[in-house]
Parts: C-alpha cells; structure tokens; sequence
C-alpha cells in the first residue's frame, strides 16, 4: 500500500489542487460534455479528494476512507487520496463546499438516503440535481434494535403496541426528523399499519443515540445493521427486524430476521455511492466510473463489504441518475406520509 499517498483529514484539509485539461467549468449540466467535447480521455493529474459530509466513523466516513484504502491498495489510482470530513446541517455542508468546485473534477463525496431527505425537508438548498452522479457503489441496510431485556420479540410485537400507544414508545435515531434514521423506520411501520405521523422520533445526532436505548431513555433504537453486531455480540441489544429483503450472510448478521419475512412487505435500501461537483464532463464521468467498477470488482472491495454486511450494488453514472430519481420520488411520498412538509409548506 502507497502511504506516502494515502493521507486522511478530520478537518479542513488545504489542497493543492490543479485542474486537468477541459476540467476548466464547463456550462453543461450534470453528466454532459462540461469539457466542451474535445477531450476523449481524462486522467486526474493532481491529489483527488473524497468529502464525508459528516464527523468520522460513520457510514459516509467509512465508506469515503474505505474507496480511498482500496483504490491505492489494489493499484487503480496513482495519484494520493484525501478523505476530508465536512460535518454540519445533515451533510449540507459537505454538499456546499463540493457544489463550489464546480468544473473540478478532482473532487468527490460520498452520498446516501440523506442526499435526497434533506433538500426535500428544506434543510439544503442543493439536490442530487445539483451535482453529477458517478457511481454507486453499495447497498446498506437499516435494523431496529431493543435492549435484550425488552418486551417485543419481533416486529409485529412492537407494531402492535404502536398501533395502540405510540405516545408511549420512543424512537430514537441518529439523523435529523425527516432524515434516514427516521424514515427507514416510518416506512417500515407503515408497511405493518402503523399510522407514520404518530411515530415518536427523537434525534439524538451528537451520538448518544444507543446510549438512550440502553439507560431506557428511549425504546427503540433506529440504525444501520453495522452499528449494532457488537452490541447483540455482547448480549446488550436484541434486533427485531432489518430492511433488508432478505437475510445477509456472515456472522450475527444472518441471524437478524428481515420485516418482509415476518410479513411486512416493505424494505428500506442504504444505498451509497460517489457525487461530483457540476459540469463535469463526459470523460471525467468515464473516468470514475471505470475507477469505481474496478474498486468494486476488487477482492479489497469485497472484503470489505463481507466485513460490514454491505451488498453489492454497483451503478454506472446513468444508471444511478436515473436511480436517484426515482428514489426521490419515493422518499416525497413518505414524507407526506409522515407529515413532513417541504421547506415547511
């Protein structure tokens, strides 16, 4: 592995970046020729640099230094690799500082559900429709645990007390109202007759969102299938039901049931994948697709997604464009739902 190349920045990382040719802030839209249309291939001749909007160790940090291990680890990219983490308003400002390097093709973030929520909660004034889709490259997965202790045993359990006291029954989550953690959860509930708008969510973003399951601050405890294998290893948490449409493979994680499997017929995907900025052209798009497809065909990339329970989930720039769209429809319609008015319409 290159280390001399490889570097990580919790912070703001000061880069010098130079723009390859034709990179120069073309007036295309996302996915067209920014360059112009005169240059048949682009390679990065500078330090390439992947944005978690968010604090480290979470699901975009690991994700983001994840691809950046992996694509110098196996060879695919030459040039160093920095994971710069931009937290603050729900990735927002992650998303702000990427749409600034507009033209620049040497920049990247890593994206997921929130990318669509957000702007739709009114929280962002930046879309997927703002920046240019190059790959996805996963699919994660939601699961709902309680203390091992609890009273619900499965999902319909709990649901069924819902129906009949959902002010008696917090969730707690680590996004924001709106965001992932809470509609992850409000799908699924629905999908078992639950009414969406009486689910009690409490966000708990400063982390302590397992700790308020575990001192009985809250009762259920809305996450990602990683984030809760330690704690069911240590017998402190039981989970009841993952988004998944069918079981994962690999240790503990085969042992969560699904919701469709206890019939409910809905699941909740945690795709993630890689944005640019706007206006990048044709052939920085080609370049990052092969990039990624390369990365995810790798035994580093499998590896790593046996370790985290991720699926494989690869989508060229088109394909998750389209993806996106689709997604964003989908998550509008929860929101109403829920009661979540855009912007606060």
């Amino acid at each position: 592995m290159k280390h001399s190349k490889y570097w990580i920045g919790a912070g703001v990382l000061s880069l010098s970046v130079l723009s390859a040719c034709g990179s120069g802030g073309g007036d295309s839209s996302s996915g067209g020729d920014g360059g112009g249309g005169e240059e048949e291939n682009y390679e990065p001749d500078s330090s390439l640099e992947i944005v978690a909007p968010a604090g480290a160790g979470g699901g975009w940090d690991t994700v983001a230094r994840s691809a950046a291990e992996g694509l110098e680890e196996e060879g695919i990219v030459d040039q160093g690799i920095g994971v710069v983490n931009r937290e603050g308003g729900g990735g927002a400002n992650g998303w702000s500082y990427i749409h600034n390097q507009e033209g620049n093709p040497e920049y990247s973030f890593v994206a997921s559900p929130p990318l669509l929520l957000v702007p739709l909660n009114g929280q962002s004034e930046y879309s997927y429709e703002d920046f240019t889709p190059l790959s996805n490259m996963i699919a994660d997965y939601g699961a709902f645990a309680v203390t091992e202790d609890s009273e619900w045993d499965d999902l319909n359990d709990l649901f069924d007390d819902m129906k009949e006291n959902p002010d008696d029954i917090t969730v707690v989550g680590e996004s924001s109202p709106g965001s992932m953690d809470h509609m992850q959860f409000a799908k699924i509930a629905a999908g078992a007759g639950v009414d969406p708008s009486s689910i009690k969510y409490v966000s708990a973003q400063d982390g302590s969102a397992l700790t308020n399951l575990l001192n009985g601050q809250a009762d259920v405890y809305s996450t990602g299938i990683t984030e809760t294998v330690e704690q069911v290893r240590a017998g402190d948490v039981k989970v009841l039901g993952i988004t998944a449409e069918e079981r994962l493979e690999g240790d503990t994680v085969s042992e969560f049931p699904t919701a469709t499997e206890q019939g409910i017929e809905e699941t909740f995907v945690n795709w993630r994948g890689f944005l640019g900025p706007p206006n990048m052209s044709d052939a920085e798009i080609a370049y990052y697709e092969e990039t990624f497809k390369e990365l995810s065909e790798s035994d580093y990339w499998q590896e790593t997604r046996q370790s985290y329970a991720w699926e494989e989930n690869y989508m060229d720039s088109e394909e998750f464009e389209e993806f996106l769209a689709e997604e964003e429809e989908s998550m509008q319609d929860l929101l109403d739902e829920v009661g979540i008015d855009r912007g606060g319409e």
